[in-house]
């Protein structure tokens, strides 16, 4: 292998490839990266466009298409085509079961509130991450054909409220399309960037960022002081955006046309998409679809949206409520997102904040040409930003299975805290053995071990009852305390160790370019695992409720379930994670009516009056 430097002050590897900034959108992704003069610029490949539909479409083959090409399939064939892959990453069912109807794909609920969500498409299961990753390849592939040039590192944008299981999923996307992620920025904070705000250390100001994208839309008050950006507080609705204007204008053609039976309603969103933007330049849209005048004035399309864009007023205070703000104290309001080019939004959040918007960049490329500055800093050319003391490695402990969860990642700024919640996996556990490791392997066996304790006393409970805090403060000498806490008992334990003693540069280096060589061999292992974790886990939870509550099932549902469960355990033996899967959905679907029965008669023998 070649001889590749590793920049220790920010843990990348340096090669003279180049780094990318990266907007992973719901509804359109873009990749930008800094020309030779040093400007941000946004990469259009093959003459395609900037944005790249966040869609994934599946063939009949198994063959995947990404992008432009995918989105006329959401139509022709919306069940084995993906689309707002963001609103599931680090998502339980529990989280999005509300809002199921909105999904034309089926979403997997796997019994267990802790779990992520999967997606089955055909007879293959695949998580958010994968899918996520699917269309980060397409980004890489864009750029590298666009730049001539291998990209293999990047910086990538989220919502400020996504939270660490966000945040570590978008990460492990990255890894999984053989990318290296530098750093995860806030996508306020690349949008502030990207207008020069807080690139002069000296500056203090705090902003409001409005974001209202196609489907999403959220709000931000940062506070920027000696260059660091802190999210004072962030609001928004996850399911309001641009598309809402469009369905607003489709409504309003049915009414005005009187359809009924079969409307063409895909050609109709669409005519409603282009009178949107029409209507941001002229007053008036007047065109056919077929024999259906597709016709509407501003004054009509404001009436339409007012309620919306009220919504979003509404989350500015809240945000500003939170932040023990009043918007006489908001320095600048950036705008985000291809829908604040909607005159009336402009004109609404100016009317709120008191003063003119700052929309002077492309919405749709600000965030993308904030994390290519982003990625400039990290690549040591900007010496005019300060770049604070950042973790060299990933921290995180072991979890069933022998995996490696992260827990603060590499490259995050110093001194910094985090923590996870966990819970027991067996009956009556009382006690946790909690093993720290570092690296960037997904299994801990590659990674080192830096100090392992138990917390001892955690109340007798049924497994996942239990509530356990562990939490990571790293200080500025490179210390970390970890700190496990059962919040019902109020049981604690403390460890200090110092994550990098004993570790040369050459292997921190080491570990960095193993993560990066074997990262697509660690995904699909680390999936493996946690199909068999799941499937065990899911055997447990059969077979005790079996033993407890036989008498309540008839013997064909009893010898059904048995012959399912030893399917389940067949398939745990392979390494197959689709089968595993597969065998853990259908004695799932089986049983889930079961514990509906039980809660039911539960409640029936309650209102008799009788103890149970």
């Amino acid at each position: 292998m070649a001889k590749v430097s590793i920049n220790l002050t920010t843990g990348s590897i340096q090669k003279e490839d180049i780094i990318v900034g990266i907007d992973l959108g719901t509804t359109n992704s873009l990749v930008a990266f800094i020309d030779p003069n040093g400007n941000a610029k946004v990469i259009n490949d093959t003459g395609k466009g900037v944005l790249v539909p966040s869609v994934v479409h599946f063939d009949a083959n198994g063959e995947v298409v990404v992008g432009n090409e995918a989105r006329d399939f959401l139509i022709q064939d919306p069940q084995h085509t993906i689309f707002s892959v963001k609103r599931l990453l680090g998502r339980s069912y529990q989280d999005l079961q509300s809002h199921e109807a909105y999904f034309s794909y089926r979403i997997i609920d796997d019994a267990n509130d802790e779990s992520l969500v999967k997606i089955k498409v055909g007879d293959t299961f695949y998580t958010p991450i994968e899918l996520s990753a699917l269309i980060l390849k397409e980004l890489k592939a864009r750029a590298e054909h666009a730049l001539k040039t291998n990209v293999n590192r990047a910086v990538i944008t989220v919502p400020a409220y996504f939270n660490d299981s966000q945040r570590q999923a978008t990460r492990d996307a990255g890894k999984l399309a053989g990318l290296d992620v530098l750093r995860i920025v806030n996508e306020p904070t690349a949008a502030s960037l990207a207008y020069g705000i807080g690139l002069n250390p000296d500056e203090q100001k705090t902003i409001a960022v409005y974001d209202l994208g196609g489907g999403t839309f959220d709000v931000s008050i940062l506070k920027i002081e000696n260059g660091i950006f802190e999210v004072l507080a962030t609001n928004g609705n996850t399911f309001l955006g641009g598309d809402d204007f469009d369905r607003a204008i489709v409504d309003y053609w049915i009414a005005q046309n009187n359809l009924s039976g079969e409307i063409p309603m895909q050609e109709l969103r669409l005519k409603a998409e282009e009178a949107k933007k029409a209507l941001s330049h002229q007053n008036l849209f007047n065109e056919k679809i077929g024999d259906i005048f597709c016709t509407i004035d501003k004054q009509t399309f404001e009436s339409l949206i007012n309620d919306k864009v009220q919504e979003t007023i509404s989350a500015c205070k809240n945000a500003l409520k939170d932040a023990e703000l009043t918007a006489s104290d908001i320095d600048e309001i950036v705008m985000v997102g291809g829908s604040t080019r909607t005159d009336l939004v402009k004109k609404e959040v100016s009317a709120f904040f008191e003063k003119p918007v700052n929309d002077s960049i492309n919405p749709d490329e600000v965030v993308a040409l904030g994390a290519a500055l982003q990625a400039d800093v990290l690549s040591g050319n900007r010496k005019d930003i300060l770049l604070l003391d950042v973790t060299p490695l990933s921290l995180g402990i072991e979890t069933m299975g022998g995996l490696m969860d992260t827990i603060i990642p590499r490259n995050s700024k110093v001194p910094t805290k985090a923590g996870r919640q966990y819970t027991t996996s067996i009956d009556g556990q009382v006690n946790m053995k909690i093993a720290v490791y570092q690296g960037e392997r997904d299994l801990v066996k590659e990674n080192r071990k830096l100090a392992e304790f138990e917390l001892k006393g955690i109340p007798s409970m049924p497994a996942g009852l239990p509530k356990v805090d562990i939490n990571f403060l790293l200080n500025a000498d490179g210390i970390l305390r970890i700190q496990a806490v059962e919040l019902r008992s109020g049981v604690k334990q403390e460890v200090d160790v110092k994550p990098t003693y004993g570790l040369k540069d050459e292997e921190v280096e080491q570990m960095l370019l193993d993560a990066v060589t074997y990262a697509k061999d660690d995904v699909s292992q680390r999936m493996v695992v946690e199909a068999k974790t799941e499937g065990d886990q899911m055997v447990y939870t059969v077979e005790r409720f079996l033993n407890k509550n036989g008498s309540f099932l008839n013997q064909e549902e009893t010898s059904h379930t048995k012959e399912l469960v030893t399917k389940l355990k067949v398939a745990i033996k392979n390494t197959n994670k689709d089968e595993i899967l597969s065998a853990i959905d259908a004695l799932n679907e089986y049983t889930r009516p079961f514990a509906e029965r039980l809660m039911d008669e539960a409640v029936s023998q309650a209102m008799r009056g009788k103890n149970i």
